[in-house]
């Protein structure tokens, strides 16, 4: 796979750092070992894993998957919330893979090796592999309701779905930081990549901008600092929920890229919350022609942070 693009810094950075940052399924590790290997170029010259690179330069990767690498089935004691003979739905831990990713461990404890153990039955044949159809994905360190397609006539069906935005609902469970003042609201705006770092997405000047929609609902407060939220996404764009939190002022607790440092050091010693607070917990959709909704219960890190009778209105 070969991947290629220019670079859009302020100030120079180590290569290695950089990529590591920028590809985050990729350890600094893996990435200074294809440097090693003459697999990555800067303005198309052969490069040492110490360069510090500037804004603008070009830089090609060349990375190596062995294909016919076996994913073998692990035994990851996965969340079922609901399951029968054609999909998987599936409570996901946060920092758990989906799939599997280049570079030492590449095919160990992610989602697909779980599901291979866990379906015992036959699964659609995914590259001459039995592999399950993951129908969609999330950031990593968030927790989620995911679903997966045990066939290819599901998969297709899902798909569709997802395409059209039609008979599909997903909503979110977030705690944010201070205290939001409406109970109900809506933002709207166009969302696209930030000309200043293309490792966020922004409101405000962006690249490729599209319109973004989302639906807020204030459940209550903790400790008089944080606020419990529940989102309706009726757009999906890349980091659409942390980017509208962030752009009125109230970014999502343990968010590293739209954050507040002070407060999510807070989190992680007073709260042990070591991602951030994110969780979708209500997957509605219309299966086997009926309106069905699916809840995933919010995990333990996130609940400890929520009051008793809060955690009776969600």
């Amino acid at each position: 796979m070969k991947i290629k693009f220019c670079t859009l810094i302020e100030d120079k950075k180590r290569v290695d750092m950089y990529l590591s940052v920028l590809f985050k399924d990729f350890s600094r590790s893996y990435i200074q070992k294809i440097i090693d290997k003459w697999e990555v170029s800067i303005n198309w010259k052969i490069i040492s894993k110490n360069l510090k690179i500037k804004n603008k330069d070009l830089i090609e990767i060349d990375i190596k998957v062995e294909k016919n690498e076996k994913v073998e089935a692990e035994d990851l004691n996965l969340d079922v919330v609901f399951e029968d003979e054609n999909i998987i739905i599936i409570n996901k831990e946060a920092w758990i893979n989906t799939h599997p990713v280049p570079w030492e461990w590449w095919n160990s404890n992610t989602l697909v090796n779980g599901v291979l153990f866990h379906c015992k039955e036959k699964l659609p044949v995914i590259s001459g592999e039995e592999r399950p159809w993951i129908v969609h994905r999330l950031d990593k360190d968030t927790s989620w309701a995911i679903m997966i397609a045990k066939n290819d006539k599901m998969m297709h069906y899902l798909q569709t779905l997802f395409k059209e935005r039609k008979n599909i609902s997903k909503y979110y469970l977030a705690i944010v930081h201070w205290v939001v003042k409406s109970k109900d609201f809506t933002i709207e705006s166009y969302i696209g990549r930030d000309p200043n770092n293309r490792l966020k997405m922004t409101t405000v000047n962006s690249i490729n901008p599209k319109i973004a929609i989302s639906h807020w609902e204030v459940l209550g407060y903790i400790q008089n600092k944080f606020t419990l939220v529940r989102i309706k996404i009726e757009t999906w764009r890349t980091h659409q929920i942390r980017v509208h939190m962030a752009s009125i002022g109230h970014f999502i607790l343990g968010d590293t890229t739209y954050w507040n440092p002070k407060i999510n050091i807070e989190c992680k010693t007073r709260y042990q919350l070591k991602r951030q607070a994110l969780h979708a917990y209500n997957l509605k959709l219309k299966l086997y022609e009926k309106d069905e909704s699916f809840i995933a219960p919010l995990k333990d890190d996130m609940k400890k942070l929520i009051p008793d009778e809060l955690m009776k209105l969600i």
